[in-house]
């Protein structure tokens, strides 16, 4: 294959904080995001709700790019925060946040956004991961999207980082996914027999006026319509810029493994769809911790078996896109834990030491703030 089919690009977004209430911003001065794109680019956009910023990476063609610019980006627009007295938050919740008084985005898409789903866009105070590989042309990537959706709960237990919400713990660790289930056409997609199938599902529904495109299909995993690859969207954003790196090059390698060799995911049941969305339920519930459910065997798998499984099965795509690195911080995510598992830490060692529960949050937001911009341990 030629070197352009691994292009691949990385959209994180962040929550914009006050450092000293640690309250997400409200209404952000129309220069932040401009000073944003002078210093880094348009890669920088809006979100939903003024409280957000999303970066969106140029297109990398090999690792080390992503390795060298990535961290860039986030340290040039967390520099034009902090010139704003602002600070920037990489977590798919913020522990502190009440989504009743967010404001969106002074935009007309996101008006419509607001308007159409009421509550539902009003309670969007989340944060996503979006990764995007790219796909060579004469591929069906709907039927390449099939064969790789078994996978997706791992990616979602990988970068778990949303254990609160409306400052309680919630008991999920990814309580974004979650919520993010309150909105239409999320979730798991359904197995299409291939892409004209999946042209003509998103033509009924922009023909008979549910979505004006079908850049309104916001499942875990889809085509895009933009761009000509496959978009992983299930994961949290990740605090840790190394642990965005590491399953971005995961992703990419399971692409690059799954073109290889087309019998790779090629076997399925009725069952399979609803057997991902039993372990994607365990993947918000438990992250790492969780067993999944295998058509193949007679028991629960654990996690780590799962994962041993992935990383074995992709070692040689590893080598060849130059992504061992990042795959070694696979391995160090799923011993050492995600986000959410640091934050619980921090919340419960402050609650034993008497803080308050306000207290605590707070320190959750602290660790939050630094880590987003801290090189890993």
């Amino acid at each position: 294959m030629p070197p352009a089919v691994h292009s691949f690009g990385i959209e994180e977004e962040f929550f914009l904080v006050h450092p000293r209430s640690r309250q997400l911003v409200r209404r952000v001065p129309t220069g932040l995001l401009r000073e944003c794109q002078r210093r880094a680019g348009r890669v920088v956009c809006a979100e939903l709700l003024q409280s957000q910023l999303e970066v969106a990476s140029p297109v990398f063609e090999t690792s080390a790019q992503a390795r060298e610019q990535l961290p860039a980006l986030r340290r040039a627009v967390a520099g034009v925060a902090e010139s704003m007295d602002y600070r920037l938050v990489a977590a798919g919740t913020h522990p502190l946040a009440r989504w009743q008084g967010q404001k969106a985005t002074r935009q007309a898409r996101y008006a419509q956004l607001m308007e159409d789903f009421q509550i539902v866009g009003r309670r969007n105070v989340l944060c996503a991961l979006h990764v995007h590989c790219a796909v060579p042309a004469g591929v069906d990537r709907v039927q390449l999207m099939n064969r790789l959706m078994p996978w997706l709960p791992v990616m979602l237990a990988l970068s778990t980082s949303s254990p609160f919400w409306e400052r309680h713990p919630t008991g999920l660790m990814s309580y974004r996914q979650a919520a993010y289930d309150e909105w239409p056409r999320t979730g798991i997609p359904d197995h299409f027999q291939d892409q004209d199938e999946y042209d003509r599902f998103a033509a009924l529904m922009a023909g008979q006026g549910a979505i004006p495109d079908a850049s309104f299909l916001w499942w875990a995993i889809r085509p895009s319509l933009a761009h000509p690859t496959l978009e992983l969207r299930i994961c949290d954003s990740c605090t840790r810029v190394e642990d965005t790196l590491a399953l971005a090059a995961l992703f990419r390698c399971l692409v690059h493994a799954h073109l290889a060799n087309p019998e790779l995911g090629a076997a399925r049941s009725a069952m399979s769809r609803r057997v991902i969305d039993e372990n994607r339920w365990r993947a918000k519930r438990w992250g790492t911790a969780a067993t999944w459910v295998d058509e193949q065997a007679d028991a629960p798998v654990a996690f780590g078996s799962r994962l041993d499984a992935m990383l074995a099965m992709l070692g040689e795509s590893a080598s060849r896109l130059d992504c061992e690195p990042e795959l070694a911080r696979v391995r160090a995510i799923a011993t050492h834990g995600t986000s959410a598992h640091r934050q619980l830490e921090v919340y419960g060692l402050r609650c034993e030491a008497g803080d308050s529960r306000a207290a605590a949050l707070r320190a959750v937001v602290d660790w939050l703030i630094a880590t987003t911009l801290a090189p890993a341990p």
